[in-house]
């Protein structure tokens, strides 16, 4: 698989995630600081639904 760096990451943060396509309808993520350790993988869709929750404020603390 090829990652990529998250946009939403920082260049100077140690709070990074990454992202690779695993299959056409899979998108896989994982920690940057420790890309070693198991990833995550959720559809194409739910990725799309997590990324407009992002730029819509709708995860803030």
């Amino acid at each position: 698989m090829r990652w990529f760096k998250s946009s939403y990451s920082e260049a100077s943060a140690n709070a990074c995630v990454e992202v690779a396509v695993q299959a056409p309808h899979l998108i896989a993520i994982r920690d940057s600081k420790d890309p070693g350790l198991p990833h995550t993988t959720v559809t194409r869709a739910a990725w799309a639904q997590f990324a407009q929750a992002l730029r819509r404020g709708a995860l803030t603390r």
